[in-house]
């Protein structure tokens, strides 16, 4: 069997997955190949691990088998037509990225980026200036858009801050909110708004709800920049309508340097880091090595997706 790995793995990963596959598994490293040979190596593969060009996989794979994203996101490829088992990494993400979502609100609430621009300035304000206007996250009225696992994490957290939480999403059994039209509703009275779309839902929060967030509201994102009309929040942020935003994915990124999201000191960028984690790249290899054994066994495979349906 021939594994392709297309994914720019750490050394430690690299060694970890040598360690650990059948003695009967070639593995080529794109890494290690000139760019002229890649996709033909890829023509070869039997399995690949990570997230090519979509063009590399519109082209006939007559002996490809089985393919592990090594994403949670795969919108890009939904276009594609395999006949062919797909899985992406499940929730692999979903606690750190959740984390980070609830750091970034107690960042915000609790004036922490300021007092770090102040540590570097050597510069102490005295307790009122901050004490007077830090606000609690404990209590908070959110809304989470998406039920997928890590909707799911963020609102497992938040309940040790009792917020009162609803979710969104168009069919998920614990969901309080299915369309557009009811979040508007609610809107009015939440305190923050966190997205945990995938990039299949592009748009989704219009400049029509954007508007529609309660005056100093908080609005935070996780899923992917497309999601969000960001030109709208951008405004929004500017005119002091919403309180701030935790940015974890932007619609372009990198974010340019000339993006006025990198002016606006009500918003914290996260630079798309949200899902790091220690070991995440053995942690790649252990979901590709327990997923190649059960197809190897013909038994379910883990965190199966249909590509045209993006999720």
């Amino acid at each position: 069997m021939h594994l392709f790995v297309y994914s720019p793995l750490s050394a430690p990963a690299r060694a970890h997955l040598l360690h650990q596959i059948s003695a009967d598994v070639q593995v080529t490293f794109r890494e290690d190949l000139p760019k002229e040979e890649e996709q033909a190596a890829l023509q070869t593969a039997e399995v690949l691990l990570g997230n090519p060009p979509p063009a590399w996989l519109s082209r006939p794979l007559p002996r490809l088998r089985f393919w592990q994203i090594d994403s949670s996101g795969f919108e890009r490829y939904r276009h594609l037509q395999l006949s062919i088992p797909v899985a992406n990494l499940g929730d692999f993400f979903a606690w750190p990225c959740a984390e980070t979502m609830v750091a970034g609100l107690l960042a915000l609430y609790r004036h922490i980026p300021e007092l770090a621009v102040l540590q570097t300035q050597n510069k102490w304000v005295g307790g009122a200036y901050v004490r007077n206007r830090a606000q609690l996250l404990r209590g908070r009225r959110v809304v989470i858009l998406g039920a997928g696992a890590i909707g799911q994490a963020v609102r497992q957290q938040l309940t040790g801050f009792e917020c009162h939480t609803q979710l969104l999403a168009r069919t998920h059994p614990q969901a309080q909110l299915r369309s557009q039209e009811e979040l508007k509703a609610v809107l009015p009275e939440t305190d923050i708004v966190v997205n945990c779309l995938p990039g299949s839902a592009e748009g989704f929060f219009s400049a029509d709800l954007v508007a529609a967030m309660r005056s100093g509201s908080i609005y935070a994102s996780v899923g992917r920049g497309n999601t969000t009309d960001e030109p709208a929040l951008v405004a929004a942020l500017q005119s002091g309508h919403l309180g701030g935003a935790v940015l974890d994915v932007t619609a372009t990124e990198p974010l340019p340097p000339d993006h006025l999201l990198w002016t606006l000191p009500n918003v914290l960028l996260t630079q798309h880091t949200g899902g790091g984690q220690p070991f995440e790249d053995e942690g790649k290899v252990d979901v590709l090595l327990r997923n190649l054994t059960l197809f190897r066994n013909s038994e379910p495979l883990e965190n199966l997706v249909e590509l045209s349906r993006g999720y």
